[in-house]
């Protein structure tokens, strides 16, 4: 380019699901957008498709349970007690995250557990009841008392509140 060349540069972003200027819509009328004809064709023509973000329930609760574990981390002295809900089972586990290592842990899989309850459908109250009581028992054995809770982005009702609360009263602070 010379010294005296000036340049004009105009910007178009495309985004997914952004209409073309030259699209007709389903009933043959050519689309137009009401910005399309700026008053000044020097500055850049942006395009945009503002749509709501579709998150699956699994996906929102992955982003809760991000959010949390940026907060509660398990150490030597407290680890963390967390949980994870299936359809089918219910699993609890006691980390302490500085070393990476599972100190205890507690599920509907277990034998005790799971011949004590015959149940088709998923785990109830009960049975959250009986395994945060099971995961009480195993940690006072191993001489933990305190624990941060980890509920792994669920909401603290149900069985997420039936759990904490039987381990509350069998022994375990959080």
């Amino acid at each position: 380019m010379g010294m005296g060349t000036t340049m004009t540069m105009t910007m178009r972003l495309q985004f997914p699901g952004v209409v073309n200027h030259n699209q007709t819509s389903f009933l043959g009328i050519p689309m137009r957008l009401p910005y399309e004809k700026c008053p000044h064709p020097s500055l850049p023509t942006l395009l945009f498709n503002v749509q709501a973000k579709a998150h699956t329930r699994t996906q929102d609760r992955h982003a809760r349970h991000s959010r949390i574990r940026k907060k509660v981390e398990g150490t030597p002295d407290r680890p963390r007690l967390c949980v994870f809900r299936s359809n089918k089972h219910l699993y609890v586990q006691v980390i302490d995250d500085s070393k990476l290592h599972t100190l205890a842990s507690a599920s509907t899989m277990h034998k005790p557990i799971s011949e004590e309850f015959h149940y088709s459908s998923g785990p109830t109250i009960e049975v959250a009841k009986r395994v945060g009581e099971f995961i009480a028992k195993s940690c006072l054995e191993k001489g933990i008392t305190k624990v941060a809770f980890d509920r792994g982005g669920y909401p603290y009702h149900g069985r997420i509140e039936a759990l904490a609360a039987s381990a509350r009263e069998h022994g375990l602070q959080f």
